[in-house]
């Protein structure tokens, strides 16, 4: 393990340390949460020591809650008890690392994450904004309490630990054959129609890999198509309490290709569809990202397993080919994308 990350509560009393903050989703499973607390009791009193992992939506700053309002929902959360007479888990080697690490007085705990939940995803400020983004996150908490869960008792900042965390999805294996459509488009004072046909090599692309989208035209009509336009829509669906679905174009590229009366096109055009080209982009579905570090583009939410009834985002993208056709209007086709990161060596799955 190269690293270790750990967090101390304002009053000294907890360290929190963990192994890492990225933890695969592997659409049958999710990777465990293994940590340990360091506790020094000498204040706490009658006091007990909690932890906890929550799943919440963040949809408004932390300096708004001085109103009196709370823009954070819980999905999922789970909780024990640490200190005294705590739940012990089955130790494991990250467990033996943090206890070597943390050394004496310190009480390992474990989370399991279902896969039903959704991967951690941020949703783009405007220029402006200020505060956290918004968007799905998970943290690790650990805090001084009287009672486990008790509305009415204020535990204090300076009482408590927290890291935030990612669950994420890596790209399977194996890769499948590439999307294809067709469309035959006919026109007023034509008497036969534009014929427009796209494919893909495969039905997943990495972040920041060019995507090359075979065109085939055959244009029988007495018209001709002055250009090719080819988009990538990003769709964010936000289940909270109700369902919000936006689309926002993360790419608009024009091709010069022209194809006159009774011509054809054959060729391969070539898009890659990148975050640095939509900075300022506000509500655009970023990959979580732990405090200001780079992201990209949000990955495409692998859904075979997400229930209707967790609450999230869920990202998808589509590739639209527009052929402008001179007097007669657009010839258009859609295309499913998937966007998602190469799993690290050592980490295998399928579909």
């Amino acid at each position: 393990m190269a690293k270790v990350f750990k967090k101390t509560s304002g009053n000294g009393g907890l360290t929190l340390y963990l192994g890492k903050r990225d933890y695969v989703d592997h659409v049958d499973k999710v990777d465990r949460v293994d940590g340990v607390v360091k506790l020094d009791p000498a204040d706490f009193g009658d006091r007990k020591v909690f932890v906890q992992l929550a799943c919440a939506f963040r949809y408004g700053s932390d300096d708004l809650d001085v109103m009196g309002l709370c823009f954070r929902k819980d999905i999922w959360m789970q909780q024990t008890q640490l200190y005294p007479n705590g739940e012990k888990p089955a130790l494991s080697a990250m467990h033996d690392t943090l206890l070597k690490k943390a050394g004496d007085n310190a009480h390992p705990f474990s989370f399991e994450i279902p896969n039903n939940l959704p991967c951690s995803v941020s949703l783009q400020p405007g220029p402006d904004d200020k505060g956290k983004a918004c968007g799905v996150d998970f943290e690790i908490k650990t805090y001084l309490a009287k009672e486990k869960n008790n509305p009415d008792e204020k535990i204090e900042k300076k009482d408590t630990a927290r890291l935030v965390i990612r669950k994420i999805q890596y790209a399977p294996s194996q890769v499948g054959a590439g999307p294809k459509a067709d469309i035959c488009k006919s026109f007023m004072m034509s008497d036969k129609p534009v014929h427009l046909e796209a494919s893909m090599e495969k039905d997943l692309y990495f972040h920041g890999e060019a995507i090359p989208i075979k065109i085939k035209i055959k244009n029988e009509s007495n018209k001709t198509v002055k250009k090719i336009k080819i988009s990538v829509d990003q769709t964010t669906d936000i289940v909270l309490y109700s369902a919000d679905k936006y689309t926002k174009c993360v790419l608009n590229q024009e091709f010069g290709e022209t194809v006159d009366s009774n011509g054809s096109f054959d060729n391969t055009l070539t898009i890659t569809p990148l975050l640095a080209d939509n900075k300022e982009k506000r509500g655009l579905a970023l990959d979580g990202r732990l405090k200001d570090e780079d992201t990209n583009l949000a990955s495409t939410t692998i859904s075979t397993l997400i229930e209707k009834e967790v609450l999230g985002i869920l990202v998808s993208y589509k590739i639209k080919i527009n052929l402008m056709v001179a007097g007669g209007g657009d010839v258009t086709l859609e295309l499913p994308l998937n966007l998602m990161h190469p799993k690290p060596e050592g980490i295998f799955f399928t579909l």
